[in-house]
């Protein structure tokens, strides 16, 4: 690794020069033994400062920020009474201004000279960070080498974005002691931030020099500040009236563009997140903070380049969904669904971990969820994994997407006994875009000119903005008509009209 970084380091590579001030003030006075206050006074000494965080604010881009910041060369980053009460002093003050909240731990956890005290002290900060997050404000975590015990399992890991070191050691339990109570190493490459990454516990690995793009990228999605103006009344297209089973086969077409193009051509902002923070991630889905015309959001979707018949979408899959849903909750901003899927998995792996639970809490989720939501069929829209993305306020389909309960083939082995007769049942079960829109499923449908794959960004740009015209509309419909009309949408389906 490459030299550790300081407490300050960190606010000079993060923050405007010249910006930051300090919040702190002197350490509130602790029960010392005499070998703790001279551990205390050579850690002062050494480091120049008086405790092993230090907080304050500054500004990032001009916009004004909090800032925690941990020293490791302090008796190893640990927190303390003093040190705890300095941190949640400055989350409650950022409450009190509404200030976005950056974090940046390197600890070896509860400070061991001030025992039990200073292990209860993870309680308070964890829930002035509740409270910070309770009012919609964000906060960001950077964990630099090490970040471990008790520090991890707080405040370390409460972040909306969590991004770490490369090569950082983060974990639970530090190696050291575990070696010290079991007689043997931990396992090489567990603790790593690269590890973590690829197993859904955090969303990146980022080198400190890219945190300067980072941070402000980040805080303009959740900030929820929209700054374009967006057409809201385009010119009207017409759908051409096509078969069913043309639009399926076009759907399914390898060259058809999907959510990271989406991403890529019309996105004006993203930051990529990664899993569910428990341990899950799913190839077959994507999630990320992103900016259609200026217009902020939490994006989910099913990814078709991480799809194959072998490959789909399982319950870790819908975890990461429910963990885009409460992120877009808590900061106040629209959740942007897109439905671009084979189905879901089938699979004892499934079954046994819950598959069908969490297609119906996502369903839950999605029709209580209290912000604005947009679900677009982007493609593919088989099954129960297409259902559980669907409720929103607003439901869009490209012009050849579909849904449907089994994939044409599949209705019909149940009807015919074959496979011969999936185009018919894609006509009759009325799966196309115009049928879906007749019906009340959708509300608008996003032309094909005349087929996605043929035109990849214009399609992709189109479809960015109907979503940057449907979160326009939104903004200004009251929270309480909008559940209200939500869920009347979904009690009349279906019902003669």
């Amino acid at each position: 690794m490459a030299a550790r970084l300081s407490a300050h380091d960190v606010l000079d590579l993060v923050l405007d020069a010249g910006s930051y001030r300090s919040w702190d003030t002197a350490p509130i006075p602790v029960d010392a033994d005499p070998a703790y206050r001279a551990d205390l006074a050579a850690a002062r000494a050494r480091t120049g400062l008086d405790e092993s965080v230090v907080t304050g604010e500054g500004t990032v881009r001009g916009r004004r920020v909090a800032v925690i910041a941990c020293e490791f060369g302090f008796l190893a980053g640990s927190i303390g009474v003093a040190a705890a009460e300095r941190i949640v002093s400055a989350v409650e003050r950022a409450t009190a201004q509404r200030l976005p909240l950056l974090a940046s731990p390197t600890s070896g956890g509860t400070r061991m000279q001030e025992g039990t005290l200073a292990f209860v002290q993870m309680v308070k900060i964890a829930a002035a960070i509740t409270v910070h997050k309770a009012a919609g404000l964000p906060y960001l975590v950077y964990l630099r080498h090490p970040t471990t015990g008790g520090v991890f399992a707080s405040w370390g890991s409460l972040g909306h974005v969590t991004v770490a070191e490369p090569g950082a050691l983060v974990g639970f339990l530090g190696p050291r002691v575990y070696q010290a109570l079991y007689g043997e190493k931990f396992p090489e490459g567990v603790q790593t931030s690269e590890n973590l990454y690829a197993n859904g516990v955090i969303d990146g690995v980022v080198e400190p020099k890219w945190l300067r793009h980072l941070v402000p990228r980040a805080l303009r999605v959740l900030t929820g500040e929209a700054d374009e103006f967006v057409d809201a009344n385009p010119e009207p297209a017409d759908i051409p009236d096509v078969p069913a089973w043309q639009s399926v086969m076009l759907s399914r077409r390898a060259d058809r563009p999907g959510i990271r193009q989406l991403l890529r051509y019309a996105a004006t902002e993203q930051v990529p997140l990664s899993g569910t923070g428990q341990g899950e991630a799913d190839k077959t889905v994507l999630v990320s903070l992103a900016r259609f015309r200026g217009q902020p959001c939490v994006l989910f979707g099913q990814d078709r380049s991480g799809q194959s018949p072998e490959t789909t979408m399982g319950p870790g899959a819908l975890r990461e969904a429910r963990r885009a849903m409460k992120l877009a909750e808590e900061l106040r901003i629209p959740l942007v669904s897109v439905i671009d899927t084979l189905g879901a998995s089938l699979s004892k792996e499934a079954e046994e971990r819950g598959l069908a639970p969490e297609i119906a809490r996502c369903l839950a989720d999605l029709v209580t969820l209290d912000t604005p939501t947009v679900s677009v069929l982007l493609g593919q829209g088989t099954g129960g994994g297409a259902l559980a993305l669907l409720p929103a306020d607003r439901v869009l389909a490209a012009q050849n997407g579909w849904l449907a309960p089994l994939p044409p083939e599949g209705a019909s082995a149940i009807v015919h006994r074959d496979t011969t007769h999936a185009p018919r049942m894609a006509e009759a079960q009325g799966i196309r875009s115009l049928d879906l829109l007749r019906d009340g499923v959708i509300d608008a449908i996003i032309p094909e000119l005349p087929d996605a794959a043929d035109e990849p960004i214009g399609f992709s740009k189109r479809v960015g903005e109907a979503i940057a015209r449907e979160l326009v509309a939104l903004a200004s419909v009251p929270a309480d008509r909008r559940a209200t009309t939500r869920a009347g949408r979904y009690r009349t389906l279906g019902l003669p009209r």
